[in-house]
């Protein structure tokens, strides 16, 4: 396609390479489980909407849109006309009518954020700009339109007035602990999110290895002669698997202040998730409309996240995370070579139990 093909493409909300389209699609489609039941409970909530516009007046939003306006620069024709095409081709895929205000701001650290309360803005810095080739910027700018389309903005706003009023009332007995419970919860909330959000930028580019290179030269920089996807994502099985119950601990302490999960584990999670049935009938047309969003069953919301982390825990190679499933789904099991340990059973030839059992890798 010729420069002067892309610009019209561009300025007609088309994309600028043939992709599919999702019309009417809704952010459950792409939600990680986790995230999707926080955000349906969140969303049935009774006079949820109205607590949250009242806080409104708290957090300094208009502030935060003066500060962009002023100090940054905000895409369109004139300006950064690349990534006003990208916004407006990932807002016709994900069919997001409205298309959000768009700013570049100096910063040499790769990153970009998705916040506001009435109306979400984007921020991408210059060195996630000059960091990412087209494709990969194409995910993360279809990443951000995903946190708008799902209404991220408003909670991730909402976290960082709370991070900064803990920093603020840090002298207070206990004062501090109230507020950083609340952080911890909506942190955790947060990771899964962005989990979410790399779901809806693999929609919008619609090549899985861009969206893993991308995620690749956001922990290794632009040495990309120098790195391989394959031999990253070898990264996150090994740090899945790595160690004994104290590793386990220390990765679950590692994490906890993050507001991101780490970028191997991003990267496997994409590639899993590409690869799934889930994925293929997006992709094939087959996904919940928004439409429908109003018939959600909060309760089933809830039961596929509960289903999700059973999953997680049964195939997971980290030590910790198979104790939980031997502890959880096999107490009796277990009870049963506990049980032929002390008693001494497991020795004749219809017991299998006690050191052989042991042995076992399970996953």
């Amino acid at each position: 396609m010729t420069e002067d093909s892309h610009g019209a493409a561009a300025h007609e909300n088309t994309p600028s390479r043939r992709r599919r389209l999702f019309p009417g699609i809704s952010s459950r489609a792409y939600e990680h489980p986790a995230d999707r039941s926080a955000l349906v409970a969140l969303r049935r909530l009774s006079g949820f909407d109205t607590v949250f516009k009242a806080l409104s007046a708290l957090l300094p939003e208009r502030s935060l849109r003066l500060l962009f306006l002023s100090d940054s620069v905000r895409v369109g024709e004139a300006q950064f006309a690349h990534l006003h095409a990208m916004l407006l081709d990932a807002c016709q895929v994900l069919d997001l009518e409205k298309v959000p205000l768009m700013y570049v701001t100096q910063d040499p650290r790769p990153n970009a954020m998705c916040v506001g309360l009435d109306e979400p803005i984007i921020v991408v810095t210059t060195g996630l700009v000059e960091l990412l080739d087209e494709e990969e910027m194409r995910a993360v700018v279809g990443h951000e339109v995903g946190h708008a389309l799902s209404g991220h903005s408003v909670y991730r706003t909402v976290l960082l007035f709370l991070t900064g009023l803990a920093v603020k009332v840090a002298w207070i007995p206990l004062g501090n602990v109230a507020i950083m419970a609340i952080v911890t919860a909506l942190r955790e909330w947060f990771r899964t999110s962005e989990l979410s959000a790399d779901r809806a930028g693999l929609l919008v580019g619609q090549d899985p290895r861009a969206s893993m290179r991308g995620l690749m030269k956001i922990a290794g920089g632009n040495h990309l002669h120098e790195m391989n996807v394959d031999a990253f994502l070898e990264q996150a099985a090994e740090y899945e698997a790595a160690g004994d119950l104290r590793d386990s601990v220390l990765k679950i302490l590692n994490v906890l202040p993050r507001t991101h999960p780490f970028t191997t584990v991003r990267a496997a999670e994409l590639k899993k998730w590409s690869e799934s049935r889930d994925y293929q009938r997006i992709m094939d047309g087959h996904y919940p409309r928004r439409d429908e969003d109003k018939d959600t069953s909060v309760s089933d919301s809830f039961r596929d996240s509960a289903a999700h982390y059973a999953d997680t825990v049964r195939g997971s190679k980290d030590p910790l995370m198979k104790l939980v499933g031997d502890l959880a789904g096999g107490a009796g099991d277990l009870g049963g070579r506990l049980r032929d340990r002390f008693t001494g059973g497991g020795g004749t030839a219809g017991g299998n139990g006690g050191a052989p059992r042991d042995g076992d890798d399970r996953g």
